[in-house]
């Protein structure tokens, strides 16, 4: 990772008799601090053996909510939840009570780490990815690089640029909350969990932007693999949908693809992953996807197998919307609101 003595380029007047002022794009300079070989760096750690699996509760998990805290404390991130304290702590009893696929789960934690903003900090904008896998089936490790050690990391990268921007005196206007969530794969728990205890009013939470693998190439688009999948981006919130298509225009040029955004789509993938637990209070989402592949939960979804340069594509586009959506004069809302499912 890179030192938070980063170097950000320095901004001067120009020529020798009006001066004219050179119009900065702050976006595009932190944005640069969001690297492939950071993503990798991060990545052969988080889904290596030693985590053997990230299954929820277990030994493995534990070492990975330890590896995403010491990141933001070496990063000097603080916790929105007290002094030192990351982890937003969930109970056997709370899983047993909500789950019967869950009944057998141990004491689990999301991971939160938070920005605040310079001029809106009540409104917050959250980036999730959830940070379990499945662990081990047969005494194999399913290593979860892409589901969701993709999605962890990225969020690693984002926090990073407006930390950077943070300590160059360009903060983000409105509060940034990386919400890290377990029990994804025993059924969304983790952003259930927070939903229903969330640290900061879910009516200030402005949007959730949220990764779940979002690292590899699918084949529908072997021929064109600078694309991502958008979904959701449209169901709550058009102001959001559009700011996200004029973002990716401006700056990444990213293939959108709303294939799987269709209602009618027999994979439903907008009720599969931790944003739908937003969505239901009518809080606009975005989910990133690549697609599934055969290495889909599979002890075969190692990080040697990460496109990571496409992966620092996705993770700066995530960057740049939410950098949009916390610095916009106007809050973004949700202007099409469905009933809770």
């Amino acid at each position: 990772m890179k030192k938070l003595y980063y170097i950000v380029s320095c901004f001067t007047f120009l020529g020798c008799g009006s001066n004219p002022k050179i119009t900065v794009d702050y976006a595009a300079e932190f944005a640069n601090s969001i690297t492939a070989e950071d993503l990798k760096k991060h990545l052969f750690i988080y889904a290596s053996d030693e985590f053997e699996g990230r299954d929820t509760g277990q030994d493995g998990q534990k070492k990975a909510v330890e590896y995403l805290k010491d990141f933001y404390v070496d990063m000097k991130i603080p916790s929105p939840i007290s002094r030192g304290d990351y982890f937003q702590k969930i109970t056997n009893e709370w899983f047993k009570t909500n789950s019967w696929r869950a009944k057998f789960l141990k004491d689990s934690e999301n991971v939160l780490a938070f920005i605040e903003g310079t001029e809106k900090p009540k409104e917050v904008i959250v980036i999730s990815a959830h940070l379990d896998h499945v662990g081990k089936i047969n005494d194999k490790i399913y290593n979860g690089a892409d589901d969701d050690g993709s999605g962890t990391v990225a969020i690693l990268e984002i926090a990073q640029a407006f930390k950077i921007a943070e300590k160059a005196g360009k903060g983000p206007k409105r509060s940034i909350l990386f919400l890290h969530v377990t029990g994804e794969e025993k059924g969304l728990l983790g952003s259930q969990f927070y939903t229903e205890n969330p640290i900061f009013p879910l009516e200030n939470t402005v949007c959730n932007l949220n990764m779940d693998m979002i690292g590899r190439i699918d084949n529908r688009h072997k021929e064109n693999p600078n694309y991502v999948y958008l979904i959701g981006s449209d169901k709550l919130s058009i102001a959001l949908h559009n700011l996200s298509e004029e973002i990716n225009n401006k700056y990444m040029n990213i293939a959108l693809d709303y294939k799987y955004n269709d209602e009618n789509d027999p994979n439903r993938f907008y009720y599969r992953s931790d944003h739908y637990n937003f969505a239901k209070y009518n809080i606009p989402i975005i989910f990133y996807f690549n697609g599934t592949h055969a290495d889909y939960h599979q002890p075969s979804d190692t990080p040697d197998k990460i496109n990571y340069d496409i992966l620092e594509n996705r993770t700066k586009l995530v960057f740049y919307t939410a950098w949009e959506v916390a610095n916009r004069e106007k809050r973004i809302i949700a202007d099409k609101i469905q009933t809770k499912k």
